[in-house]
């Protein structure tokens, strides 16, 4: 049998028993998956449950919430200030992708 199959047939099973039931997270969107191999991607998660992200990750979510707060604003000294930030953590998000990168070779 192969893999997949294996895998088909235990999740038919545990559906069937109702053990994939009232999990953490049902019913609510899939996260967004982050960029990498599948053992980033794990390690990631991990870390996440553990509440330790790397700087990277939570670079991107301030990132996000600066881009969503200068969208909001209307008067042009507020917005140049919030570009100036936006900017700011842009550069230091791609100098975080850049080290893991390197890191990653």
């Amino acid at each position: 049998m192969k893999f997949n199959q294996l895998v088909e047939s235990q999740i038919r099973k545990a559906q069937m028993k109702g053990e994939l039931e009232n999990l953490k997270g049902e019913g609510e969107p899939l996260p967004d998956r982050p960029l990498g191999s599948d053992a980033e991607q794990i390690g990631y998660r991990i870390m996440a449950e553990a509440g330790a992200l790397p700087e990277e990750i939570l670079l991107q979510r301030r990132v996000k919430a600066a881009a969503k707060h200068l969208k909001s604003l209307s008067d042009p000294a507020e917005r140049k200030a919030a570009m100036a930030e936006l900017s700011q953590l842009q550069m230091k998000l791609s100098v975080q992708e850049e080290a893991r990168k390197k890191f990653m070779k």
